[in-house]
């Protein structure tokens, strides 16, 4: 009888072996010489620094640029692809001829590689023979034309839209999900005590997809703050420090070979992903108990 119950556990070994030696023997690595000042250039030996390398990030002006780019991201590309996916899934929800292959096409973004989207965005935006600059040429609005990816100013919003264009299918998927969900009965209940498009929407629709409104937004807060790809290909954090965001800031500092002060970023991240989403998880699922 013991042997029965023993033996299954086996199957297991593999999966825990491989976890440890790919996530928490790097995760505790990382944990450790974010405490120090290892930096695999230099000869001598790394030194325990105690919380010195989070004191000088937070000093630092281009660490404090990436936090802040970073944030923006992460706030922008969730509420962008938060009110799309929502608009998408109600459109997509009613009496839509063809909606299936609308459905479709709206999603295939979701399944593209990160890579292969910076790449195809990347030739949108280009100056010279970009796609976006030859249709406004063509539509006569030549004084509209100007380097997307190598301004300041529109660089960080060009990301913004690539990944808003990339999920707001995915989102829809999963409000499509909560919207099949809901009773029709519910409506029609509502219609019947003279309660308009808006009442019906803000008093049925709404409250009931408060589940499906946790998962999109505590999803994407969470891939806004983790983004690299597009950022990394598309304008590699330029121009100057415009387009930095944390991960392509800690990929810089490790190529450097400076992994002590890397690993201390990492770590704010981690930190600061961690407590936003348990934040946003707990304030969100409080609501929907509420509603």
């Amino acid at each position: 009888m013991n042997k029965k119950k023993f033996y299954p556990n086996y199957f297991t070994y593999p999966a825990i072996i491989l976890f440890s030696i790919f996530y928490c023997i790097p995760i505790a690595a990382s944990f450790i010489m974010s405490f120090t000042n290892w930096n695999i250039k230099r000869i001598d030996s790394p030194k325990f620094t105690g919380l010195k390398n989070f004191e000088r990030l937070l000093h630092d002006d281009y660490f404090m640029l990436a936090l802040k780019n970073t944030v923006l991201f992460a706030v922008a590309t969730t509420v962008g692809i938060v009110i799309i996916g929502l608009l998408l899934a109600l459109l997509l929800n009613a009496a839509v001829k063809g909606k299936s292959f609308f459905r479709t096409v709206f999603y295939l973004p979701a399944v593209l590689s990160l890579i292969v989207v910076g790449i195809m965005f990347k030739a949108v935006f280009k100056l010279d023979g970009g796609i976006l600059n030859q249709i406004l040429t063509a539509l006569g609005l030549s004084g509209a034309v100007t380097d997307w990816l190598g301004n300041g100013t529109t660089a960080m919003w060009c990301i913004i839209f690539v990944q808003i264009w990339k999920w707001s299918g995915f989102a829809m998927a999963i409000y499509l999900a909560g919207l099949q969900g809901i009773p029709k009965d519910y409506y029609e209940a509502a219609t019947i005590d003279g309660a308009n498009v808006w009442q019906r929407f803000r008093n049925i629709t709404l409250p009931l997809l408060a589940p499906a409104f946790t998962v999109v937004i505590t999803m994407n807060t969470i891939g806004g703050f983790k983004v690299f790809e597009q950022v990394y290909v598309m304008t590699n954090g330029g121009p100057g420090n415009a387009t930095q965001v944390l991960n392509t800031f800690i990929y810089k500092e490790f190529s450097k070979g400076s992994l002590g002060r890397s690993s201390a970023m990492s770590l704010i991240l981690f930190l600061l992903i961690a407590v936003i989403a348990v934040v946003i998880n707990k304030v969100l699922t409080k609501r929907e108990v509420e509603m």
